[in-house]
């Protein structure tokens, strides 16, 4: 008898990994295309005539060869997956849900020690820029490139971002509450010296707002992992566990997983899409001697939608385990 609850389990985990595993192969699969070059999965299945291309899909020899090497890299990498949810059949809907929520957090946490850095730096780079500091400090030279979204991006934002990355694999908390406090703090900043120094600059601003849109977003599945979002609760307080588990299954397959999904296609199907555009141009405000970091929030978008996918896949396995297990009282049994 035990033998069809495994093969269960086992096909709900190759789905979940499946599913979490696509987010990131898509995520790959843009980089490639419009940062280095390659022709990508889309543009090759376009070529082969088995899918639209978004581009052009007349393909040279050097880019059919790039093709099939991606093809086979992103087919080893499932059928790894597939193999490790295979022979680990010992592990439950749980150890699984638990994993991906540790994937999210890791994402979560990764962006919020991003901006925390990058907007220490680039406000202080923004400060001297506008004081005129940053000749003294800097030399001409790289005064003038730091003046550049592309330099400031290139050389110093995405080795932050890499900083931010390893710290976020030693710091297992998230400092959502910190960052409310420095939102606090930095508006204010703004307070005091305008009303009483007569002094504002356009880079105060633009760090409050990108450190609150920061705030906004990746605290979003590290909300969803705790219940705390806001339920309309009309009929679902009163659902039995299993009936709360279903609901919420549903509500992650036909509501959640396909917002994410909308928000990345949508956002990143082409080079001139809302997300790519912003981040291909390293993308400032109109304000020339604001922050550089314009570009970054519309990345927030991609963290967004990315970690909440693969919560809500965590949020689905353990909600399936609930609904398997058997109730745990009488009247959830007549129910």
């Amino acid at each position: 008898m035990p033998a069809k609850p495994l093969r269960l389990d086992l096909f709900f985990r190759l789905a979940a990994a499946a599913g979490v595993v696509s987010v990131f192969l898509f995520l790959i699969d843009n980089l490639l295309i419009y940062w280095f070059g390659q022709p990508g999965l889309r543009t090759f299945f376009g070529h082969l005539g088995l899918l639209a291309a978004p581009g052009p899909s007349d393909l040279t020899g050097g880019q059919i060869v790039s093709g099939w090497i991606q093809l086979s890299v992103f087919a080893l990498v499932l059928a790894a997956m597939a193999l490790l949810c295979a022979v680990s059949r010992s592990r439950s809907l749980d150890d699984d849900a638990a994993l991906y929520s540790c994937v999210a957090a890791y994402i979560v946490r990764t962006a919020f020690w991003a901006i925390l850095l990058i907007g220490v730096a680039d406000m202080l780079i923004s400060f001297l820029r506008v004081e005129g500091f940053l000749p003294a400090v800097f030399g001409d030279h790289y005064a003038t490139q730091l003046g550049r979204s592309i330099f400031r991006g290139t050389y110093v934002h995405y080795p932050l971002m890499a900083a931010a990355a390893l710290i976020a694999l030693y710091h297992r908390g998230l400092g959502f509450i910190w960052l409310a406090v420095l939102i606090v703090a930095a508006e204010f900043l703004i307070v005091l010296t305008r009303f009483i120094f007569s002094y504002e600059q356009a880079f105060m601003g633009d760090l409050v707002r990108f450190w609150y849109a920061g705030l906004f977003l990746f605290a979003s599945a590290y909300t969803l992992v705790h219940d705390g979002h806001v339920r309309v609760d009309v009929f679902y307080t009163n659902f039995t566990p299993r009936g709360k588990a279903l609901t919420n299954i549903f509500g992650s397959l036909l509501l959640g997983l396909p917002l994410c999904w909308n928000i990345l296609y949508q956002g990143m199907h082409g080079k001139g899409s809302v997300i790519n555009s912003p981040l291909l141009s390293f993308e400032i405000s109109q304000s020339g001697f604001g922050m550089y970091t314009k570009y970054l929030m519309a990345g927030y978008l991609v963290v967004f939608a990315t970690s909440m996918a693969v919560q809500f896949t965590a949020l689905i396995l353990e909600n399936i385990s609930t609904f398997r297990s058997p109730p745990t009282d009488t009247a959830e049994s007549e129910a």
